[in-house]
């Protein structure tokens, strides 16, 4: 669905840019739900939701205008992977991966300069490029903040970065990766660069396949991965600030709005089927209206924590101190823990509510794969592996800021 022209469109400049994003994010939650039960089924990636972010220029959606991007707020692209969670986690999942990546870009490449970075950030906009992450690593896990892999340098101001990476999601169908290493290959394990690293540079050899019990589309499979660049697709930030400022407060919030929406998806269900019973026995409470009662004070607070811990991510974004002060990180460990917990609890008590017909793989009551996908948010980057770094600051913390 292509948005209005400006001449069909009415109201002030501001309202048209509000209505044209709720169209554009109309667009691919319509593509995303039509295909979400296949993609699932099949365990395959989500094209007709990417073909349709394509369509809708969605994916160079925080870059700049004046860049060729949308020059959406965080708190905006956080709405859009909250409407597809509603609809299809994996697709939110991949949107929400993308743009923590893109966010690394926007934040930390000077786009008033003509550089490679500047140039290829810019060509995500104009291109449509989906970018994927690689920040794991084989015998070091979810820490994103350790590598055993390198930056290698080159005579020929090239370097190379291989990695042996336990998972990379959508790896394969992504137009470039971003690859955290070891700064060069005397440096310690923590400190750490980010590389860019297009498709046509890259090498992947897939080492293990991804058939999982939800979150069946992100295709997170296993890679051996190996890529040359020139030195200048090298972030000039050290990853520490970067993982700080950008991308671990992105990939909590754009994550947990994809939670968010999941919870709130399967609460609709559940409102659903107790309006159903309703109007079949008109002037009757029906017995689970308590329970949907309950639910939606679970829904309610889930929605309260999600947004306001945007509004401080978004906050910091204009705020360095902030964003690395030990108060922040804490409040982001804090939303990861919640919500991944909220969203699994959200979704069992919604079954409870609809019953039987909530345990079909199908049906307009079905909360199967909503239940599926909803496993996978405490896994993934373990809870227990957050809790850990939030106990360490909390050791030297001061208090609440």
């Amino acid at each position: 669905m292509s948005a209005p022209t400006r001449e069909n469109r009415s109201g002030s400049g501001e309202d048209m840019q509000r209505r044209d994003w709720s169209e554009r994010i109309d667009a691919v939650v319509a593509a995303a739900a039509a295909a979400a039960a296949d993609v699932d089924a099949q365990g395959r990636f989500p094209q007709e939701m990417l073909d349709a972010a394509r369509e809708q220029l969605i994916l160079g959606a925080h870059v700049p205008a004046v860049h060729g991007g949308l020059g959406r707020s965080i708190t905006e692209i956080c709405r859009l992977v909250e409407a597809l969670g509603a609809v299809c986690a994996s697709s939110a999942a991949v949107i929400a991966m993308h743009f923590s990546q893109e966010l690394c870009l926007t934040r930390h490449v000077d786009l008033e300069e003509d550089t490679a970075l500047s140039r290829f950030t810019c060509a995500v906009a104009a291109e449509q490029l989906l970018l994927a992450s690689s920040t794991t690593e084989k015998n070091i896990g979810g820490d994103t903040r350790t590598s055993s892999c390198a930056v290698v340098a080159h005579d020929d101001g090239s370097v190379t970065v291989a990695k042996s990476a336990p998972v990379i999601s959508y790896g394969r169908f992504a137009d470039a990766i971003l690859v955290t290493a070891r700064r060069d290959p005397e440096a310690p394990a923590s400190e750490q660069s980010l590389v860019v690293v297009p498709r046509e540079h890259l090498s992947l050899e897939r080492t293990s396949e991804w058939d999982a019990l939800g979150l069946r589309g992100t295709m997170s499979e296993g890679f051996e991965l190996e890529g040359t660049v020139s030195a200048d697709m090298v972030l000039p930030v050290d990853f520490a600030t970067i993982s700080a400022q950008t991308m671990l407060p992105a990939s909590h919030t754009l994550w947990a709005s994809s939670w968010l929406g999941l919870a709130t998806g399967a609460g609709a269900v559940a409102r659903r089927f107790i309006q159903k019973k309703a109007r079949s026995n008109p002037g009757t409470t029906p017995p689970g209206a308590l329970r949907l009662a309950e639910l939606e004070v679970r829904i309610q607070s889930m929605i309260d924590t999600v947004r306001s811990s945007i509004a401080r991510f978004e906050k910091a974004a204009h705020d360095p101190e902030l964003a690395t002060s030990m108060h922040f990180a804490i409040a982001m460990n804090t939303l990861k823990v919640s919500t991944s917990e909220s969203v699994r609890a959200i979704v069992s008590e919604a079954m409870v509510i609809v019953g039987i017909a909530s345990y079909s793989n199908t049906g307009p009551f079905s909360l199967a794969r909503s239940l599926r996908d909803a496993m996978g948010p405490s896994l993934q980057v373990n809870n227990d592996r957050i809790l850990n770094s939030s106990a360490s600051l909390l050791t030297v913390s001061k208090g609440r800021a």
